[in-house]
């Protein structure tokens, strides 16, 4: 996988906001796979900039969601079909119809994740996913164990996660136990893979993503078997890379119209 180390936060944000671009560019209708949490606000805030500035069409766009909590009520302000509404679809001028995702309050939930699947299908594939990254090394909710055959599912959130996330609740108890995600092998049908992650918090889980051995014990490895995968990290979520001197050379070198 190519890996790309940047300065920030805002850096990284600019990087892949023009690869984005670039893709809308060459594919109007693209189905752009979006992540929830802090690490890809950046991203977004910056593709809303080069939208507000002409630069980026966006009229044909789709945008899908990579996970859903189970068991909160429609509308419910920390669903993440309401964040991305927030974070991604009103800064971007994307309407609803645009939008692909599970649907978490479904009463046959397995029949909601086949549904989903099959959109994901009927709309050609997501052409880029962005993907952040826990601690523990898990991509979506695909927890440690999870198979890397899997696909679009229902999981169980392990304390670790629900503790992390607590912090979007009024306390640890309004965490929901179970949430939709796309497998590790839905993420893996994506064209192009955009793995974010800043921070010291990260490096142990990019180091063992990007150098450990592919394991099930660390679900974000399955990308070294991806054939477009690239992972952007600042620097200190690289300081635990063995070869960032590498990767920073690898990187310098490359003809400015390859992008990444």
């Amino acid at each position: 996988m190519e890996v790309v180390i940047v300065a920030d936060a805002a850096a990284q944000g600019e990087l892949v906001a023009s690869a984005v671009a670039e893709l809308i560019a060459r594919k109007p209708d693209a189905l752009f796979g979006v992540a929830t949490g802090s690490t890809p606000l950046p991203v977004y805030q910056a593709l809303a900039t080069k939208v507000g500035a002409g630069q980026v069409d966006v009229s044909r766009l789709k945008v899908c969601q990579l996970d859903e909590y189970v068991g909160l009520p429609a509308g419910h302000p920390e669903s993440y079909r309401e964040v991305l509404k927030r974070e991604v679809l009103a800064p971007l001028g994307i309407g609803d119809e645009a939008f692909l995702g599970p649907d978490g309050s479904a009463e046959d939930l397995p029949a909601a994740c086949a549904a989903y699947e099959q959109r994901l299908a009927d709309a050609g594939g997501v052409d880029l996913q962005l993907l952040g990254i826990g601690t523990d090394g898990h991509i979506g909710f695909n927890e440690p164990v999870s198979s890397l055959a899997s696909r679009t599912r229902i999981k169980t959130l392990t304390e670790r996660t629900r503790v992390d996330n607590a912090r979007f609740f009024n306390g640890l108890d309004e965490v929901p136990r179970h949430v939709i995600t796309q497998g590790i092998g839905t993420i893996l049908q994506a064209r192009h893979l955009v793995l974010l992650a800043t921070g010291a918090g990260k490096a142990e889980a990019v180091a063992a993503t990007v150098e450990g051995p592919v394991s099930s014990m660390v679900p974000a490895s399955a990308l070294q078997m991806h054939p477009h995968a690239t992972v952007v990290v600042d620097e200190a979520a690289a300081q635990q890379l063995k070869l960032a001197d590498y990767y920073k050379a690898t990187y310098a070198s490359k003809p400015a119209w390859q992008g990444i």
